[in-house]
């Protein structure tokens, strides 16, 4: 993935106080990051997701592992 992409992706992640009480959420979705990994985790596809939450699109998806994965980038090694 190029770092112009990536940086897409995560534009479309918003951590507001006013929004979603600061959780990470998609940007005019109101749905959280959380809730997209976890849905993930339980073994939902992209697809799968965007159905669930119709507000969603699969780039959405894409959007909250690539937080994800810049918050596990920043979490120093034990």
């Amino acid at each position: 993935m190029t770092d112009t992409t990536y940086k897409k992706l995560l534009k479309r992640v918003v951590v507001k106080p006013s929004v979603c009480g600061g959780e990470p959420c998609i940007q005019g979705t109101r749905i959280n990051i959380a809730v997209i990994l976890d849905s993930l985790a339980e073994g939902l596809s992209p697809k799968e997701i965007t159905k669930h939450f119709p507000p969603l699109t699969e780039l959405d998806v894409r959007a909250a592992v690539a937080y994800a994965a810049e918050l596990a980038r920043r979490v120093p090694a034990a």
